[in-house]
């Protein structure tokens, strides 16, 4: 914990990019996902990048090299849909332990390799929580507005099994993310402080939400201070932004974030908007220079890449950040 906050004190914290865009590059087969210890499974597993620290663990391990070697502080863990709702997809529930300790494990063992080559600038991991694919705020069917998919128990239940997996694999943060239902969010949160009770540690906690469109509001219907007020009961190190939008069109919901709260703000756009094939086509070029907007404004501490971005747009981000002071935190009697 305090490693962490010394280095927030220091200097604007580096995330990396995107894992699924680096994961693509390889063109990954159905066998490639399912290796030897899958091979006769009997449903499809392509699609499962959180199977591929299993099956494909170096390739895992060279995507988090890359992201170090290009600047980052703090690489995500590769088990964004690691959980038993999620993984429910898949028929793969009873691996969630597995997936999340293995992708930890990956992960620090890198993160290892480069603090220990330079010390001066320790290298962290984040244990990444994605959303699930089932929202408790709102009814997936449109006629029966009072369904609900899913329970906040349920989502606490899930989360805590891999929170408690990813403490153990090494992780050094917990990164709550693309918050799209704070209902969601508040049941991870909840699970974190009910995991950190029974173990008696204190593990730093990010949480970065997602603007959906142009409302500026979550999928929830929350906007950027609804939000805030939501998760800032709990003790985070941060909280923040990602994915949905690009730098550009991001950055007026962070400075009214950054306005707003007395946490760290982090924040990894996506490489712009996606194209008609939904590729991203923002240069990393492109990518720095709304970023240095973003330090301009003194809206950041911690900054990264979401869909689309990679290594390439890291080192630039790093590169502009080296130029820039930490956010100062405004106080409030």
């Amino acid at each position: 914990m305090s490693e962490i906050h010394n280095a927030l004190a220091k200097r604007i914290l580096i995330l990396d990019g995107a894992m699924g865009t680096m994961l693509q590059r390889h063109n990954f087969t159905e066998e490639d996902f399912r290796g030897e210890r899958f091979k006769d499974f009997p449903h499809p597993l392509k699609g499962n990048n959180d199977l591929l620290s299993l099956t494909q663990p170096e390739a895992i391990k060279d995507v988090h090299r890359q992201y170090f070697a290009a600047g980052a502080d703090i690489v995500e863990t590769n088990t964004f849909s690691g959980t038993t709702i999620g993984m429910a997809d898949y028929h793969m529930e009873d691996l969630v332990y597995e997936l999340n300790y293995e992708s930890a494990r990956l992960a620090k063992e890198v993160a290892n390799e480069f603090t220990t080559a330079n010390p001066d600038k320790p290298r962290f991991v984040a244990g990444s929580i994605g959303p699930t694919n089932r929202t408790a705020s709102m009814s997936p069917d449109v006629n029966d507005p009072g369904y609900r998919a899913v329970t906040f128990d349920d989502l606490r239940i899930a989360y805590k099994e891999q929170v408690n997996a990813l403490i153990d694999g090494g992780c050094d943060i917990l990164l709550v993310e693309t918050i799209f239902d704070t209902l969601n969010a508040k049941a991870a949160l909840f699970a974190i402080e009910e995991v950190k009770d029974e173990r008696n540690l204190d593990i730093p906690t990010m949480v970065s939400g997602t603007i959906t469109d142009a409302s500026g509001r979550t999928l929830s219907g929350q906007t950027v201070e609804a939000f805030l007020i939501s998760i800032s009961h709990i003790p985070l190190l941060s909280v923040g932004f990602n994915c949905a939008l690009g730098a550009d069109q991001l950055k007026p919901y962070l400075r009214r974030l950054a306005h707003n709260t007395q946490f760290s703000v982090s924040a990894h756009p996506n490489a712009g908007l996606p194209n008609a094939f939904g590729q991203y086509d923002q240069t990393p070029e492109e990518m720095q220079a709304l970023i240095r907007e973003y330090l301009n404004d003194n809206l950041i501490n911690i900054i990264g890449g979401c869909c689309g971005t990679t290594p390439e747009h890291i080192k630039l981000i790093a590169d502009v950040a080296t130029e820039y002071s930490p956010r100062k935190i405004e106080t409030t009697v």
